[in-house]
């Protein structure tokens, strides 16, 4: 069996990995993201996604990397994680009560191959109140969160509706993950 690492130091990506009972060790890529805003989400994420495993590659001898990065769009707009409780009180006044799009792009390389894909999931709020803004940005959690919530968390109590991949805003399409990681020899425990 070959040995999977993954490439982040996402504490999210780390559970979901493991809740799929997968044996891998963790990497933190030095690869610096630079957001182009002139390339397409979707391109971006992936592109982000691939500068991580390759920068981990290139120094892991014979192993199986994975990659992955999210960004959240709204109109066409890509929303980095906060600088600020202003920045995230701006984001999530801009999200209240609308659609948006959450991009995750996954990249997974080894020696003989590589697989570099994107899940795109529509994520509706509620109208929310200034007052559960501030609630939420008391609890810290906006912060290191592409868009300013955290679905898995206390965000979740923004969510009206889901079209698409759960795992994906999370910050894993973990299914599509786990398909891709089975052709290149990667299965979890479970199914061996």
């Amino acid at each position: 069996m070959k040995r999977l690492v993954l490439a982040s130091g996402s504490p999210r990506r780390k559970e979901l990995l493991e809740q799929m009972n997968l044996n891998f060790d963790i990497m933190v890529s030095r690869f610096e993201e630079h957001i182009s805003l002139t390339i397409p989400p979707s391109e971006l994420v992936k592109q982000l996604a691939a500068g991580k495993a390759n920068d981990v590659r290139s120094r892991v001898i014979d192993a199986v990397i994975i990659g992955a990065d999210t960004v959240v769009t709204l109109d066409h707009d890509v929303l980095v994680k906060p600088e600020s409780r202003e920045h995230a009180r701006q984001m999530l006044k801009a999200l209240s009560g609308r659609k948006h799009i959450v991009y995750s792009g996954v990249a997974i390389l080894s020696k003989e191959r590589e697989s570099v894909f994107h899940e795109a999931t529509e994520v509706t709020f509620w109208e929310l109140t200034d007052q559960e803004i501030e609630n939420y940005l008391d609890t810290g959690e906006p912060y290191d969160k592409a868009g300013g919530y955290g679905i898995q968390g206390f965000g979740a109590a923004f969510v009206k509706r889901i079209h698409g991949d759960y795992y994906s805003v999370v910050g894993l399409p973990i299914s599509r993950t786990l398909r891709e990681l089975a052709s290149f020899g990667i299965v979890p425990e479970i199914q061996r």
